[in-house]
């Protein structure tokens, strides 16, 4: 489980694919000190395990699924990732339970500066738009952030100035695919509705 606090900007190192399956090693900075393999990171916004470590460099395994469902497969070399590694018991819980299972990727449609305000609108599906709430919670690559506007089909964040300093969001441009994740407390109240009100009558 993780916040959806970055804690760290990391760059792709190397990428090794095949057809089932993509290779990414990350220089990771900070956030590779006392991981150990098998520990879980979130790239992105996507949960994945560290398979070899070689100094600040962490390597993960993606398959097919995971490239299918999720903005990995859109990486290069030199690519920036948000990475946060898995929550402790012991910590506080700053953003939000996020599980680091991509539920849809969406497309940024604009960054709106103006001054130290930054709107970031992004259009997804209807199925994704229909989970969000005013002022309730979303993960965009792994980014904890309050929903300023649901749309039928989009919604759009505020972006403080750290988090602008913290991680990838302001470098994203309109076109590009970003990960995103609802609050998992929404998709269980929705998903109990569906099975015991009649049908339709969620929504």
């Amino acid at each position: 489980m993780f916040t959806g606090i970055v804690e760290s900007v990391g760059r792709i190192a190397r990428i090794a694919r095949t057809a089932e399956l993509a290779s990414l090693e990350v220089e990771s900075g900070p956030v590779a000190e006392g991981v150990k393999l098998g520990d879980s990171i979130a790239v992105n916004g996507c949960c994945l395990t560290v398979t070899a470590i070689a100094g600040s460099r962490l390597t993960f395994q993606a398959v097919a699924e995971t490239l299918l469902r999720t903005n990995l497969c859109d990486l290069a070399e030199g690519s920036g990732v948000n990475l946060e590694r898995a929550v402790r018991a012991d910590q506080r819980l700053d953003g939000h339970i996020v599980q680091g299972h991509v539920d849809a990727t969406g497309t940024v449609r604009a960054v709106e500066r103006h001054g130290d305000d930054v709107r970031f609108f992004v259009d997804c599906a209807p199925e994704f738009a229909e989970l969000l709430v005013d002022k309730g919670s979303v993960a965009i690559d792994g980014v904890s952030l309050t929903v300023v506007s649901p749309e039928p089909a989009g919604f759009h964040v505020a972006l403080i100035p750290h988090t602008i300093e913290s991680t990838t969001l302001a470098r994203r441009r309109p076109g590009e695919r970003v990960n995103l994740e609802a609050d998992v407390l929404g998709k269980y109240v929705k998903r109990y509705l569906e099975r015991v009100l009649p049908a339709g009558a969620a929504r």
